[in-house]
């Protein structure tokens, strides 16, 4: 039988709901587990005869709960669970395997924690498994990202230093509604008191962070990740405004949020937006994308597609 679906397993399963579902009843504990409701008692059993006190309570608020002053064992991990664990981290940043990275020590730790049975085959894929590197992503400060999170969970203004791609510094009151995770990258969704804007900011260039006493309320129904796929591609210092001869259906699915807001047009569609590097926006972005195209905007653009057409068109040499 499979580890995960074992008696030893599934009592393992119960204590864990029993901590996160104090009052769990017997039918919620069962469909939970996928058993019947005789099963998932015995299952309760099982826990004290172990010498977990689990106690039974009557009514319409009763159900199974851990005892007052329950010491309940290490963290127990079933086998998928120890291997998707170490295929989280091999997903992660290359120096997450690396002994001397603290995720990468993390995971050693629990390797080493978990039962012989269980974190044999978790420590194999670790040992043998290899990731290649990213270019795109950018793991920041453990202790950065930990402050940020603790002022959007207590809504409390911070103090950031940031320190942009061309390495200009500044400092700024922002209220830090959400901290998201896209495609390897973490940013800080906020409001800046300093532009007076929502802005996006990668955690990995904020230098400091400085919890304030001020509080804030973030906007009722914030959906950080949609919020921050709208405004990753506004707020940056050269504007852009490319033209498509084809329709917005079509070309929509080439279009990356980073690159602006796509707009419909009489002929075709426009892509309005802005970006901090225009020849990044030329060379990877606009390159990419399938369909004939007019830059219209900005100047810093123009200029970046401008010596990207003469590259390529110096690659063709006298075959022209």
């Amino acid at each position: 039988m499979p580890t995960d679906t074992s008696p030893t397993a599934r009592a393992l399963r119960t204590l864990e709901i029993l901590q996160t579902r104090p009052g769990v009843t017997a039918g919620e504990l069962a469909e939970r587990l996928d058993v019947t409701e005789r099963a998932a008692r015995r299952y309760v059993g099982i826990l004290r005869e172990a010498g977990i006190p689990v106690e039974s309570l009557r009514g319409p608020y009763g159900g199974y709960r851990l005892g007052r002053g329950t010491r309940l064992p290490p963290v127990a991990f079933t086998e998928p669970e120890a291997i998707a664990l170490v295929m989280a981290v091999l997903d992660s940043p290359p120096a997450a395997a690396d002994v001397n990275d603290l995720v990468g020590t993390a995971l050693r730790k629990v390797v080493r924690a978990l039962p012989e049975n269980v974190g044999r085959q978790a420590a194999v894929l670790r040992e043998h498994a290899s990731a290649a590197r990213d270019r795109y992503s950018a793991r920041p400060d453990p202790a950065t990202t930990s402050a940020l999170v603790a002022a959007v969970a207590a809504r409390r203004r911070v103090l950031v230093t940031y320190r942009s791609e061309p390495g200009n510094e500044w400092t700024t009151e922002a209220d830090p509604w959400a901290v998201v995770v896209r495609h390897g990258r973490w940013y800080l969704l906020c409001h800046s008191h300093r532009a007076d804007a929502i802005r996006t900011y990668r955690i990995d260039r904020i230098a400091s962070v400085e919890e304030t006493p001020y509080a804030f309320q973030p906007p009722d129904g914030l959906d950080p990740v949609t919020m921050l796929e709208e405004h990753l591609g506004s707020g940056w210092p050269y504007l852009t405004r490319v033209v498509f001869d084809a329709p917005l259906a079509e070309v929509a699915p080439w279009v990356r949020a980073p690159m602006g807001r796509l707009e419909a047009t009489a002929d075709g569609c426009v892509l309005v937006g802005s970006t901090n590097n225009p020849a990044m926006y030329a060379q990877e972005w606009l390159a990419s994308v399938p369909f004939a195209f007019h830059v219209e905007g900005g100047p810093e653009l123009r200029a970046a597609v401008a010596t990207l057409a003469a590259r390529l068109a110096a690659a063709l040499g006298d075959d022209q």
